[in-house]
């Protein structure tokens, strides 16, 4: 049975043991901020697969898996002086605040919008400051981008997303969800111009491809959608789709080989079906 009594200050102490120069895991040991950071994103993948799945057992595990990450990370900095665990719960709790002023101060925010444009606001302090700092100080933020500290390693949906979201927070965007449509229609059109081109640039193409897909997170997003999510559930309607026509092609006693499109896309269309009836 876990022990319930279990405290934050019992992990960070395991942490330390740990990282021990003398009795640590030399597994641990040896480990530095980059080393670590392909186990945090697994992590945090293991976390968003749980709640997918309704495993709220598993979600536990996978919520203490990845609240090690972060302790992992603090012990580092305390280690070479840059931060400890303490500054990072320092941090947040001011910027939470910070960012919270219809919770924690008088301001009035109401609706979704403005909480929402506060939020933006707040963050666009923040990169002016960090700018500063990272300037010596000066007040000159002419060169400062919007999109400058969007993580490069973010998946490429969600980065899209977060590229397009930022962009409108200063007006650049579109104002009627038509236009948006009509953008991508430009761009399927673009596409097809490429494929159908008297010979093939696949450079060509694929940056027309890219574009159409971009144009597609903007549309997701109008609609108040996360494209990263909803690509997930799409491929797991997919999955769960395609074990359906396995299971009709084992039945059939031929093999995949030996199905023609027309006879697969009947099982595919059936699987439809049986979905609906559930």
């Amino acid at each position: 049975m876990l022990n319930k009594q279990a405290s934050i200050e019992k992990l960070r102490w395991i942490m330390s043991q740990l990282r021990d120069p003398t009795t640590g895991c030399p597994w641990d040991l040896k480990q530095d901020f980059a080393s670590i950071t392909s186990h945090t994103l697994e992590e945090a993948y293991e976390v968003v697969d749980a709640i997918e799945q309704g495993d709220f057992i598993e979600l536990e595990k996978e919520l203490g898996d990845l609240l090690f990450q972060v302790i992992f990370y603090s012990q580092l900095g305390q280690e070479q002086q840059y931060f400890d665990f303490d500054s990072v719960i320092a941090a947040i709790c001011e910027k939470l605040i910070r960012r919270h002023p219809h919770v924690f101060a008088q301001a009035n925010l109401q609706s979704d919008a403005e909480i929402k444009a506060n939020w933006e606001n707040e963050k666009i302090l923040e990169r002016q400051q960090k700018n500063q700092q990272q300037m010596g100080n000066q007040t000159d933020n002419e060169n400062l981008s919007l999109l400058a500290d969007i993580p490069k390693n973010l998946p490429a949906l969600s980065q899209a997303a977060k590229i397009q979201k930022r962009c409108a927070h200063v007006g650049f965007d579109w104002h009627d969800i038509k236009d948006v449509f009509a953008k991508i229609e430009e761009e399927v059109q673009e596409v097809k111009d490429e494929l159908e081109a008297d010979s093939l640039d696949k450079k060509a193409l694929a940056e027309e491809l890219g574009d159409l897909m971009f144009a597609v997170v903007n549309l997701c997003r109008h609609a108040k959608e996360d494209p990263e999510t909803l690509l997930r559930l799409a491929n797991k309607k997919f999955t769960k789709r395609f074990h359906g026509v396995e299971t009709q092609v084992n039945q059939s006693g031929k093999s995949f080989t030996e199905h023609d499109l027309a006879e697969l896309e009947e099982y595919w269309q059936q699987v439809k079906i049986q979905e609906k009836k559930l």
